[in-house]
């Protein structure tokens, strides 16, 4: 892996866990990490600690390794940044908080996980989550003004059907979430239309549905933001992570008892439209 400002592309373990065996047989752990790298993917996000056994199996095969965790206070924070520095995570999206928190409260929470980044030195993104800290717009846009150094994982499909970021004009809240965006260093693939939060994805469709082109705009921004800061960040490289998650859950939907599409070819397109928007904005970088 170059040390170069990069898009990386990592899958979701809970989202792998749950493909049905039709679409992507699920064998062992090692042979499943072998079938994801002969499709072009560098790592693997796991939904919690990963074994022993599975960080092996992920170093043999020179697979990267990201986590996720939640953090409800500062003590939670250094701990768990603790052991995931100690298993040897590359970085960490966090769910920061349950969105009850007071501004006191947030800040003491959101100082916890950036001192707790420091010492243990694991980037610790916090997510664009419903029932988090940063479950909203507005509130995440202050954050972000008030600890310019926090950074993201943009799960934007929490915002975009949740908060109906097109009620009110998308290109209007696309420019207020730009201290978000530009700090945005993990990305979680999911796209939602105004009223389901994740949605297939028609690769012959023509034109795309708005909410898809709507993505790309936000995708494309949070990639332009990393570049653009790359040289003064300590992030060498930008993950983008497809979690497709199972109707079991309430992401995936079902018609007739069968689920609406298949993810793993959905989490491959989605894979695609990633790299269309990481290529342009490279060359809207260039042209600065």
């Amino acid at each position: 892996m170059s040390g170069g400002p990069e898009l990386r592309f990592y899958m979701n373990k809970m989202a792998l866990d749950s493909f049905p065996p039709s679409s992507f047989p699920q064998t062992s752990f090692a042979e499943s990490l072998e079938r994801l790298a002969a499709a072009g993917y560098q790592g693997i996000q796991f939904a919690e600690r990963a074994s022993p056994e599975q960080l092996k199996s992920c170093r043999s095969l020179k697979m990267g390794i990201a986590v996720s965790g939640r953090m409800n206070s500062a003590a939670e924070a250094g701990k768990l940044a603790e052991q995931f520095a100690g298993d040897g995570y590359e970085c960490a999206t966090i769910h920061a908080g349950w969105g009850l928190e007071d501004d006191a409260q947030a800040g003491h929470l959101i100082e916890g996980i950036l001192n707790a980044s420091v010492r243990w030195r694991i980037p610790l993104y916090i997510e664009t989550h419903r029932a988090t800290l940063c479950q909203d717009m507005w509130r995440s846009v202050q954050f972000a003004n008030r600890f310019p150094e926090m950074r993201f994982n943009g799960d934007f499909s929490h915002w975009y059907a949740g908060q109906e970021m097109v009620y009110g004009g998308f290109e209007k809240k696309l420019e207020f979430i730009r201290p978000v965006l530009e700090r945005v260093r993990f990305l979680h693939g999911r796209i939602a239309s105004p009223g389901c939060i994740q949605v297939t994805i028609d690769p012959d469709a023509n034109p795309e549905p708005v909410y898809v082109s709507h993505f790309r705009q936000l995708w494309t921004a949070a990639f332009r933001g990393f570049l653009l800061q790359q040289a003064a960040d300590s992030a060498a490289f930008l993950c983008f992570s497809p979690e497709l998650l199972a109707p079991e859950i309430f992401y995936a939907r079902t018609f007739g008892g069968e689920e609406e599409s298949d993810r793993w070819q959905q989490s491959l397109l989605l894979g695609k439209i990633a790299r269309e928007c990481f290529a342009s904005a490279s060359r809207l970088d260039s042209q600065n």
